[in-house]
């Protein structure tokens, strides 16, 4: 690689991409192509840490790859694989276990969250989640991290564990850098003051491959409770920010803000812009993942080829530090 810096993310394949991981983070990753080495993952480790259909896995795999390309990750500008085909993620996080203090991770807010999601299944991969999640990042010495706000806690870790690491077996990791995407919380339709989740159920979310009569549906649902104190409510605070984040026309967004201060906008009005600009945004995407998720030879033949390029990477890196571990 050049001595451009390397930034690297990754995602679950656990059903449905929405306009939250769209605005939040991939249109993040499509931009920074053009500025950094980009690694990729399609993190199925971190998705079995809550219960998965087995069976569904390697579908759900090929569904998010296909709408990642879609949306703009480039093959040729970036590495895209799947994080369980490159080994050398789990054995960099064994290493990190046994430097990660039990209290550390303890402190982690997902970690409380998910528990208290998945009462029936609180497993220790979902409590050493954060470990495995610095071996994703720090295999490939990345640079920094593009993440949204609920992720910074994780970088952090990340950056503590690269100084327990450097302290005890020499200067090799750089502390990471987290890169903050402008959108940096999408709300839910339904719950306005939470993100946007598929965990709220499914009129609180636009999923990508939603078709326009639904995108149109689920806005027209969307709250817009009136505030008691008479500022703008969350719910509709939502509606506007998401009309700034898919950057829509400013003149359409000054004379709907115009219509709110003057206490003639008909909130159905903004819902139906909001509707438009979302179906318009989406659309070629949406024919580019027809167009993938058709061919899915093509998918896992690009998945396979980015699979190389990290082996090659992530074995040269693990070699160097076993070595300063005393492993070989």
């Amino acid at each position: 690689m050049s001595n451009t810096k390397t930034i690297f993310s990754g995602i679950q394949p656990t059903g449905q991409l929405h306009l939250g991981n769209y605005l939040g983070a991939i249109q993040n990753w499509v931009k920074l192509q053009d500025q950094y080495n980009c690694i990729y993952s399609i993190v199925d480790y971190h998705a079995i840490t809550i219960d998965q259909d087995p069976k569904q896995m390697q579908a759900k795999i090929l569904e998010i790859a296909s709408l990642l390309l879609a949306c703009g990750i480039d093959p040729k500008k970036s590495i895209l694989f799947i994080q369980s085909h490159i080994p050398e993620h789990t054995e960099l996080a064994w290493i990190f276990n046994t430097l990660t203090p039990i209290a550390e991770l303890e402190r982690m807010t997902q970690f409380k969250d998910k528990a208290d999601r998945n009462k029936q299944n609180i497993n220790a991969g979902l409590f050493t989640y954060p470990v495995l999640q610095a071996a994703d990042i720090l295999i490939y010495k990345a640079d920094a991290v593009p993440v949204g706000e609920d992720q910074l806690q994780h970088v952090e870790l990340t950056r503590k564990i690269v100084r327990k690491f450097n302290n005890k077996y020499g200067e090799y990791f750089t502390e990471p850098e987290a890169i903050a995407s402008s959108a940096k919380r999408v709300m839910s339709l339904t719950e306005p003051e939470s993100k946007m989740s598929k965990s709220h159920g499914e009129k609180s979310y636009i999923a990508l491959t939603d078709s326009a009569e639904v995108i149109r549906q689920k806005i027209s649902k969307a709250v817009t409770d009136s505030s008691p104190d008479g500022t703008m409510s969350a719910g509709v605070a939502n509606l506007f920010n998401l009309l700034k984040y898919i950057e829509t026309d400013k003149a359409i967004l000054k004379d709907l803000e115009a219509q709110y201060k003057s206490g003639t906008l008909k909130y159905s009005e903004l819902k139906n812009v909001l509707a438009e600009q979302i179906i318009k945004m989406l659309e070629p995407i949406q024919t580019r993942y027809q167009a993938y998720i058709s061919d899915p030879q093509k998918v896992w033949a690009i998945l396979a080829d980015g699979q190389k390029r990290a082996e090659t990477i992530a074995k040269q890196n693990m070699a160097e530090i076993k070595k300063l571990v005393g492993l070989l």
